[in-house]
């Protein structure tokens, strides 16, 4: 196999959560603003940092660039105060295991590309038992942009360094379950592969340009086959 960067989604492509995300964006709220949140903005494909703006402007938050800051601190103490029953909320989604597992055997090297904060994919991760074969230090996260594609090359220059490979154009696989992940990798110059376990139907990867779709990852060689385009 050339070298290859493989950069998963997390939420609905590796794992489901639980609306555990939602639950802490509420105990985050409640203690900066002393109030409970009335609603969570769309999140989708979305990084954490857009998230919260958009939720805070909801809320009627006074300058929300102001605060997200702040708010997005207070998430990760959050997340770093969580104790092992969020194993019960974390569940790892069929054949996402084995895929991960096979493409690491392929020599392929595999990280995250995700909306959520760096903590919260570490605990969700480890939670699902999905870890192992997982780079997190050449992830890109929710909080380094608002946009999903400015992600990509923050994932890039990491594992350049890490790695000493140069992961530019299709070395680049980007993996997940909504048309901005898909959208992420195309204006990147990277693989798009789209996974339907979220809640995007395959026809709507498919349109947004992805190079392959998957109905979801219980067929680990056609993983392996979507991924690096053999």
């Amino acid at each position: 196999m050339r070298d290859l960067l493989v950069l998963w989604d997390v939420d609905y492509t590796l794992l489901s959560a639980s609306g555990l995300g939602n639950r802490l964006y509420g105990e985050v709220f409640r203690d900066m603003f002393g109030r409970d949140l009335a609603a969570v903005a769309p999140k989708a494909g979305r990084t954490d940092r857009a998230i919260l703006l958009d939720t805070l402007a909801l809320a009627g938050v006074a300058e929300p660039q102001a605060q997200v800051d702040d708010f997005l601190a207070g998430l990760a103490r959050r997340v770093n105060a969580l104790d092992g029953s969020v194993q019960a909320e974390v569940h790892a989604l069929p054949g996402a295991a084995a895929a991960i597992a096979a493409l690491a055997a392929a020599g392929a090297r595999q990280s995250v590309l995700t909306g959520n904060i760096r903590p919260l994919a570490a605990v969700k991760l480890t939670a699902a038992g999905l870890s192992q074969h997982l780079d997190l230090n050449v992830g890109a996260y929710g909080d380094a942009h608002e946009v999903r594609a400015e992600l990509v090359p923050v994932a890039r220059q990491a594992a350049r360094a890490a790695y000493g490979t140069d992961f530019s154009g299709l070395s680049t696989v980007l993996v997940g379950d909504t048309p901005l992940d898909v959208a992420a990798a195309l204006d990147t110059r990277a693989r798009a592969v789209g996974v339907a376990t979220g809640s995007f139907p395959p026809a709507d990867l498919a349109a947004a340009g992805a190079h392959a779709v998957l109905p979801d990852l219980t067929d680990t060689s056609l993983v392996v086959a979507a991924v690096t385009g053999w």
